[in-house]
């Protein structure tokens, strides 16, 4: 089979990161994690993972491929616990990249759709081709012509992994509205962090382009005062990012991890954020 070539400094490189820190979670956090399919996408790739190999061997690496991990878990569990009431349910990534938390969830009666940039979708087109019951959409996530796509018939629910830090406030705050009013009985599920963690996330960012006011990218300090107040018919609720869902006294996961995983959730305010539309 021929490889997919995978560009030096692209759009398509940065799908990688979150592809390598996938396998280095379901070798080392086999029983938080596990992702069948990534060696075998890693296989069907053309490009030198070495340097990911390298970097894996490191603290930082390795924590943040737990965090990877955790976050993975948390969504596929709301997305599972929704389809238990819900079982032809829309489930919809949003900024997908090449993530399969929505077909590993498949219970072989919802509907799966996989939504991204044009380019992404291309590449993912190329590895992960949709099927009858799964569909690949290119879409601008703020361009709500999307909505027209999803079957929402027998419900919907949403999932956003690392994808709403890089928009601005105003911009998530329209996002929810339209969706609250376009999806009834309808579930969100998102990761968040407070203006602290992500200013840290994002400083590489606001150095390369110039901006400085942080407080105009998405962050979360308390989600009862900066969000309930946009979506008064919604109910919202938030879990720890790291603890929220699993307790992690695995023991892959050292006392270290555990005790940054402590700080993640409470200084830095990680945390998977729930709308009920």
């Amino acid at each position: 089979m021929e490889k997919v070539h995978i560009e030096r400094n692209s759009v398509q490189e940065t799908l990688v990161i979150p592809l390598y820190a996938r396998k280095l979670c379901t070798e080392q956090y086999p029983r938080l994690f596990q992702d069948k399919q990534v060696a075998e996408l890693m296989e069907r790739m053309d490009y030198d993972f070495s340097g990911h190999a390298q970097k894996g061997k490191g603290i930082v690496y390795r924590f943040g491929a737990l965090e990877t991990a955790m976050r993975q878990y948390d969504m596929a569990w709301e997305v599972r616990d929704y389809l238990k009431t819900h079982p032809r349910a829309a489930v919809v990534n949003l900024g997908c990249g090449l993530d399969l938390t929505g077909e590993n969830c498949d219970n072989g009666q919802c509907k799966i759709y996989n939504l991204d940039l044009p380019q992404v979708i291309a590449l993912r087109e190329q590895l992960l081709p949709g099927t009858e019951r799964v569909r690949n959409l290119a879409v601008d996530l703020n361009n709500t012509s999307w909505f027209d796509e999803i079957d929402h018939g027998s419900g919907a629910v949403f999932f956003a992994a690392g994808v709403f830090y890089y928009f601005q406030t105003e911009q998530v705050k329209a996002l929810l509205s339209r969706m609250a009013a376009g999806f009834p009985g309808g579930r969100l599920v998102f990761d968040a962090a407070g203006k602290t963690a992500v200013k840290l996330m994002i400083q590489t960012w606001v150095k390369s382009l110039g901006i400085t006011d942080v407080g105009a990218w998405f962050y979360v300090d308390n989600p009862d005062r900066d969000l309930q107040p946009w979506l008064p018919k919604a109910k919202v609720s938030a879990r720890g990012y790291m603890r929220g869902y699993n307790d992690l006294r695995d023991p892959a996961v050292s006392g270290f991890f555990r005790f940054l995983s402590r700080a993640a959730d409470g200084m830095m305010k990680m945390r998977i954020i729930r709308i009920d539309f």
